[in-house]
C-alpha cells in the first residue's frame, strides 16, 4: 500500500509553535498525574460479534464521580485481520491491550488507528509489528514528526515521570487522512470501518471511527466522557470544535453505541452534556464580548455553575482553556 506524503502548510507550522508554547506554559491541573499509567488495568467489553472496546476497569464506576479515566480503545476483527483503535501511552498499557486482543483472536493486526496526536493515543506505535499500517490524520502525522520530544514532555508533565513515557520512541504513520476527508477500511465479513477527519473537534489531530453497519462510534478526545466531564479544549481552538462537535453529534443515529475517549461506554444521549456545555459557553461568552467585557471580566461572569457538577478538572479546563479559547475566537470573529 502506498504511503501518502503531504505538503506542510503555513497554518500547521503556526499550530506547531502554539503547541510548544502551550506545552511550556500550561497551568498545572489540581492533581498530577491525572491518572497513573503504572496503576491502570484495562479490560475487554464486547460490543457485538468481533467488535470490542478496551476500557479501564474503573471507568464503569468512576466516570459519573468526575474522576478522569485512562484512554479507551478497542478493536474490530474481520476476515482479513484486526483493526486496532488507540495504542496507549506506555508499554505496560500496550502489553495489556495486546493480551486482551490475543484472548479472543490470533489474527494479525493489519491497521492501528490513532485518533489523536496526544501520547496516550499514539505513543505505543513503536511496539506494533512492522507489518501493521498506522493511520493518523495529516496534522497528527506532521505534528508528531516535528514535535515528538515536546509532546513527550507534555505527557510527562500531565501524567508523571517514571511511568514509561520517557521510553517511548517515535514511529511515523503509514496512511494519512487529509482534513475533510474519510477513509473506508473493509476488513471483510461485514466489518466496514469509516475513519472521519472532519477538522478540529478538540485538536487538529482528531479522527473519528465509525462502523455504519453496526452503529458503533469511537469518539476519541472530542467526547471525553459522560457528565460531569467537560471537553478538554486546550489546544487553542473553540469555534471550529463547537461546530464540529455539533456536526458529529447530529451525524449519529439515536441508537448508536458511543465509546468516549476516556470514559465508560455510552450512547448518543450520554454525550449530549458535552454539546450542551459548549453551546452554553458559546452563548455566554458571546454575550460578554457584546458587552465589551475583557477576558478577566468574562471569567468572573461566565462561571457555568450549572455544569460544575463535580468533575475534578472542571476549574482547570474551564477557566484556563475552554473559556479563554472561546473568548479569543469569538472576539476575533467579531472583529472581522
Amino acid at each position: 500500500m502506498k504511503k501518502l506524503i503531504l505538503k506542510r502548510s503555513g497554518l500547521s507550522l503556526l499550530l506547531l509553535c502554539l503547541y510548544r508554547i502551550a506545552s511550556a506554559q500550561m497551568p498545572m491541573p489540581p492533581v498530577v498525574p491525572i491518572w497513573d499509567a503504572n496503576k491502570v488495568t484495562l479490560e475487554l467489553q464486547k460490543i457485538s460479534t468481533d467488535i470490542y472496546a478496551i476500557i479501564p476497569t474503573t471507568a464503569k464506576t468512576e466516570t459519573d464521580k468526575g474522576i478522569p479515566q485512562a484512554t479507551t480503545g478497542g478493536f474490530i476483527i474481520g476476515e482479513k485481520g484486526v483493526l486496532l483503535i488507540e495504542v496507549m501511552l506506555t508499554k505496560r498499557l500496550y502489553d495489556q491491550e495486546i493480551k486482551l486482543i490475543r484472548s479472543v483472536t490470533n489474527k494479525p493486526i493489519l491497521f492501528a488507528v490513532n485518533t489523536s496526536d496526544h501520547g496516550d493515543h499514539c505513543f505505543g506505535n513503536y511496539l506494533l509489528p512492522a507489518s501493521t499500517l498506522i493511520i493518523q490524520n495529516e496534522f497528527a502525522k506532521e505534528n508528531l514528526e516535528k514535535n515528538y520530544v515536546g509532546i513527550k514532555q507534555f505527557m510527562v508533565t500531565l501524567f508523571g515521570a517514571g511511568r514509561g513515557i520517557e521510553n517511548t520512541v517515535f514511529r511515523p504513520a503509514d496512511l494519512v487522512i487529509p482534513k475533510n476527508s474519510n477513509l473506508k477500511v473493509d476488513l471483510g465479513g461485514g466489518k466496514i470501518i469509516e475513519l472521519l477527519n472532519v477538522g478540529t473537534a478538540q485538536s487538529p489531530a482528531d479522527l473519528f471511527v465509525w462502523m455504519p453497519n453496526q452503529k458503533v462510534f469511537w469518539a476519541g478526545n472530542p467526547f471525553i466522557a459522560e457528565s460531569p466531564a467537560i471537553p478538554w479544549l486546550f489546544d487553542g481552538f473553540f469555534l471550529e470544535p463547537a461546530a464540529n462537535l455539533k456536526k458529529m453529534y447530529d451525524f449519529l443515529p439515536d441508537d448508536a453505541i458511543v465509546i468516549p475517549g476516556h470514559g465508560r461506554i455510552t450512547n448518543k444521549a450520554g454525550i449530549k452534556y458535552t454539546i450542551d456545555y459548549v453551546q452554553e459557553l458559546k452563548k455566554e461568552v458571546e454575550a460578554a464580548v457584546d458587552k465589551g467585557l475583557n477576558l478577566e471580566q468574562t471569567k468572573a461572569a461566565v462561571k457555568m455553575k450549572a455544569y460544575d457538577k463535580g468533575y475534578v478538572l472542571f476549574n482547570w479546563l474551564h477557566f484556563n482553556f475552554n473559556l479563554p479559547n472561546a473568548y479569543k475566537d469569538i472576539s476575533d470573529n467579531k472583529k472581522k
